[in-house]
């Protein structure tokens, strides 16, 4: 399957600027135009809503609102394309509670930090797919 990058919004939610960035960067190499950023999952949530992207990169350990309370508002939204807005979390946790969590709420998938162009690129590709 091929994607075409250049037609996808993307939300960025991560309360590290030099994360943040470089992710901002690895989506621009593969042609990613239309990118959004949040340092938290409220303001997260509102860029959600206000941008109905095709995919949202989230941290999961933010303040004041987290990645799970981020997802789980999301996924409790009236508004069914939005709420169903693939997520893809950003973490260096690999815990088994934090990721029981995540699947409870129907996170599509993890990404471990540091990102790499191939796994964002591989990652978009498959929820693509699905």
């Amino acid at each position: 399957m091929s994607v075409n990058f250049g037609a996808l919004k993307i939300v960025i939610i991560e309360d590290e600027d030099f994360i943040r960035v470089l992710i901002r960067r690895l989506l621009h190499q593969l042609g990613v135009e239309l990118i959004y950023e949040a340092k938290e999952g409220g303001e997260g949530l509102k860029e959600v809503v206000r941008t109905r992207p095709d995919i949202v990169f989230c941290d999961i350990h933010m303040e004041p609102v987290d990645g799970l309370a981020f997802l789980t508002r999301l996924r409790a939204l009236p508004m069914g394309l939005v709420k169903d807005t693939p997520v893809v979390f950003l973490t260096a946790d690999a815990q088994q509670e934090t990721v029981m969590k995540a699947k409870k709420l129907w996170v599509n998938g993890y990404l471990v930090k540091p990102v790499s162009l191939q796994s964002i690129e591989k990652r978009i590709v498959s929820l693509l797919a699905s």
